[in-house]
């Protein structure tokens, strides 16, 4: 039976839901790379040391990835408007508490608290997109979305730097209130209830407990490994994480919908589409922390060339996001994601092959490059993973998409750290191979997909 939904929302109330997508993840992206800019500040400011002070970006991190899967679970439940409003309205007031905070642990806590509302708006945005876009024109939503992330992300450090420049750091987390704000009324007034609420499920407490600790464990893990933390902590959290991570597992086999939707990875282009998103997050992330050490310590750039070199990255994904968004109407997911894989490959082993002292242009084309093939993959890869899913269980789907990319990136980020630890001289280019690599590796898995039906909604 058709709903009012059942095929996308009217062309002006899509508008406005889009936009109020746009601003709510605007929001938690750019708070997960803005504080960076502004940590040696922070520290000074609260007397805190340079190490302690990682614990701003950590806490937000580690709030995301322990409450990303139940926060989409319990949009499957309830609505995953009702999940993205409350969303707003956390992430608006936490945004004041980490503005009106005098202390790091006054700030830690309320950067938690943060990170929970940013969950919960990325625990459904691209749910929701599946409800605001007609079937036909699903891609296009997608590549939109792909499209506000890149420019989120590339826009990070200058927003910060802007803002910085003329204010305090407390205005970085100032700017979300009216922001948030205005998104909240535009999300009571312009997004779409849920199509289909799951029947007979309900929210399992243990299972969402051993997925913050499995999880949690699992991330403060790897990132204290990439940041030199002491080894016997670290095998302590990896111990934790596999005992626990059985249990949970173990669990999840016994749920007729389980919070972990294994159910979702025994489909076979799901499980492939999630293995390849991983693989090329990792890619990305080992590219992007290792480069700006290379331009900066090898070639002697500055801060702001080094920017101005890795710029033409988010450009080119920013650009070829919208566009492979149309093409997937059009060509199998297998072959775009697989072509980007590729292309983006392609650039990476063209930047370990860069001679002694190269020209600015040597380095912008590859940049180029790996920028074109991300955006040509990202979009029609986050579609399949969506579409493939039943409409009813697009949260759990949702949740997963942005859970892949978290455990990608901070893999991503711990292994150049393992690289610069085994060539000391050579750790950027050891890093760069092994980024074309999981390129490859993704480019391989995503033709794998190639044996499957195209999935149109």
């Amino acid at each position: 039976m058709n709903t009012p939904y059942s095929d996308g929302l009217p062309r002006p109330q899509r508008l406005g839901a889009i936009l109020t997508i746009a601003f709510g993840i605007t929001m938690a992206v750019l708070d997960g790379a803005i504080a960076n800019v502004a940590l040696p500040t922070i520290a000074t400011d609260l007397n805190a040391s340079p190490a302690e002070s990682i614990w701003v970006v950590n806490a937000y991190q580690i709030a995301i990835i322990v409450s990303l899967l139940s926060l989409s679970f319990i949009g499957d439940l309830i609505g995953y408007r009702r999940v993205y409003q409350i969303g707003l309205a956390v992430f608006c007031l936490t945004s004041l508490l980490c503005a009106l905070s005098t202390s790091l642990n006054m700030l830690t806590l309320a950067r938690i608290l943060q990170g929970f509302g940013g969950a919960a708006l990325m625990s459904v945005n691209t749910a929701l997109i599946r409800l605001i876009y007609p079937k036909r024109f699903l891609g296009r939503g997608m590549g939109i979305n792909s499209f506000i992330v890149a420019v989120s992300a590339a826009a990070g450090p200058t927003v910060a730097a802007a803002i910085l420049s003329v204010a305090s750091w407390q205005w970085l987390f100032l700017v979300n209130v009216p922001i948030g704000l205005i998104s909240l009324i535009l999300a009571l007034k312009f997004l779409p209830p849920n199509q289909e609420k799951s029947v007979g499920q309900k929210f399992d407490i243990p299972s969402a407990i051993m997925n913050a600790l499995t999880f949690g464990l699992l991330i403060s893990a790897i990132s204290g490994f990439s940041q030199g933390h002491s080894n016997t902590v670290i095998a302590a959290e990896l111990i934790g994480v596999a005992v626990i991570g059985y249990f949970f597992v173990r669990r999840q086999l016994t749920l007729a919908v389980p919070l972990l939707p294994i159910d979702l990875l025994r489909i076979p282009i799901f499980s492939l589409s999630m293995c390849t998103s991983v693989c090329s997050f990792c890619a990305q992330m080992l590219a992007m922390v290792s480069l700006p050490f290379f331009l900066q310590s090898t070639l002697g750039k500055t801060e702001v060339e080094t920017g101005l070199l890795l710029t033409p990255w988010p450009l080119a994904t920013m650009v070829m996001a919208p566009i492979s968004g149309y093409l997937i109407e059009r060509f199998h997911a297998g072959l775009l994601g697989g072509l980007g894989m590729a292309i983006m490959g392609l650039g990476l082993f063209a930047l370990v092959m860069l001679p002694p002292h190269p020209a600015d242009i040597n380095i912008i084309w590859p940049m180029m490059l790996c920028g074109a093939g991300f955006g040509l993959f990202q979009s029609p890869n986050n579609h399949t993973i969506i579409s493939s899913a039943p409409r009813n269980r697009s949260g759990g789907a949702s949740g997963m998409l942005g859970t892949a990319r978290l455990l990608g990136q901070s893999t991503g980020a711990a292994l150049v750290a393992l690289m610069f630890n085994m060539f000391h001289d050579n750790g950027t280019h050891a890093s760069l191979i092994l980024a074309a690599s999981c390129a490859i590796a993704a480019a391989i898995i995503s033709c794998l997909r190639l044996s499957q039906p195209r999935v149109q909604s």
